[in-house]
């Protein structure tokens, strides 16, 4: 492959145009005229090769441009290899090893209940882990590498394994256990940046242009304003993997991404939740991430009066964090006139914050803690949110 930071499109030409022939035909895209002894100029990036691309940046939950950029190459790369293809290990001093055959390793070894991370495809300390476990249980060294041998002896104890979710049911008891207070924990905020202005609105309180960036800071603002007076410590996501706890916490309990939409089409309107997930199926690969999204979406639905337009699962480098749920928000389309003109309105925006920390405790009570969409008052929080918590039910590092 080629590096991951050229760009290519239609109508390039060269080499690493029949190289990214070659890959997505590994990828498993088999279309007419891709292969390069198909067709009269294999190094041309031509219809075939576009169509060819926008399939699999579908299939891939990455936006559909036809444009083989960063993030569609790095995903290219991580599709060239299957399962077994290559020896699997963590080497210290190098970068983790990724693609769609460690993802298939960490699925396996989730099925045998020896991994519950992320299906991430980076094989990172926790597949080591894993691997060492699995090895040592079937009686073989337990170098936590995954070569020839642990895949033949995998293959032996797997078919009698009923495919399950091992990490999404060991994720949700470690929540359901974890304590109801938002006090003491970490939340990573992280909010866009366009300075594209809405020609339908300007901030009412200051007139200033409607943009991404105002809006989305602002809410961000308020959002943390309020996890504070909770108790809770708020990092952007740089900071929190820089080290800077902040709160107590190493590691965020939570992580969110707040953005305005923008479509050329004005119609367009309406608020939406991204989990890490598969486009096509929905299924959560961040089942906490996944659970967070639905009730930080009922919430603003039930609050604001927006259009919802629903709960995504989408493989985002945004929302494949390791180890961290993390939830995309789309507040609103600052090319629609309605959108536009509550998205003004600082009245409104506090009601979007205080949507979206009553969404976050919602995610931490207890069942018989929950209440119904709509109801839970900011003041009903302070109820969660004691100066101590009881030791019985504290867990570290949720």
């Amino acid at each position: 492959m080629h590096p991951a930071g050229e760009t290519l499109r239609r109508m390039d030409a060269g080499r690493r145009v029949r190289a990214l022939r070659e890959a997505l035909l590994s990828a498993g895209i088999s279309m007419s005229y891709l292969a390069p002894d198909s067709v009269n100029n294999p190094d041309l990036f031509d219809d075939h090769v576009d169509a060819a691309v926008r399939s699999f940046q579908q299939s891939r939950g990455l936006i559909v441009d036809g444009v083989a950029g960063p993030d569609t190459l790095r995903a290219l790369a991580e599709a060239q290899f299957r399962f077994g293809d290559r020896v699997l290990a963590l080497v210290e001093g190098q970068q983790p090893i990724r693609g769609d055959d460690v993802a298939e390793l960490q699925r396996h070894l989730s099925h045998l209940g020896f991994y519950y991370g992320h299906i991430d495809g980076e094989f990172n300390v926790r597949t080591r882990y894993a691997v060492a476990e699995l090895q040592n249980n079937l009686g073989i060294p337990g170098t936590g590498v995954c070569d020839q041998d642990t895949i033949r002896a995998m293959a032996r104890v797997n078919r009698a394994i009923t495919p399950s979710q091992a990490f999404a049911l060991r994720d949700y008891e470690r929540l359901d256990r974890s304590t109801a207070a938002l006090r003491g924990r970490l939340i990573a905020l992280s909010t866009g940046s366009s300075e594209l202005a809405s020609p339908h609105a300007v901030d009412r309180l200051t007139s200033r242009p409607l943009t991404e960036a105002m809006v989305a800071a602002d809410i961000g603002q308020r959002v943390e304003r309020i996890l504070r007076e909770f108790g809770a410590g708020v990092v952007s996501r740089a900071s929190a993997f820089a080290g800077v706890d902040g709160g107590g916490e190493r590691v965020p309990s939570l992580s969110l991404d707040l953005h305005c939409d923008w479509l050329d089409q004005q119609a367009a309107s309406g608020i939406a939740a991204f989990y890490w997930g598969l486009p096509g199926t929905g299924e959560a690969r961040s089942p906490i991430g996944h659970r967070a999204a639905i009730l930080l979406m009922k919430e603003l639905a039930a609050r604001t009066g927006m259009d919802s337009l629903g709960v995504h699962g989408r493989t985002w480098d945004t929302l494949k964090l390791s180890g961290i749920p993390s939830v995309g928000l789309d507040l609103g389309y600052l090319s629609n006139r309605g959108d536009a003109e509550r998205l003004a309105d600082p009245v409104f925006r506090q009601t979007v914050a205080d949507s979206i920390v009553i969404g976050i405790q919602r995610l931490y009570l207890l069942e018989e803690e929950d209440q119904p969409t709509g109801t839970l008052a900011l003041d009903d929080v302070f109820r969660f949110n004691p100066a101590e918590v009881p030791e019985e039910r504290r867990v570290a590092g949720l």
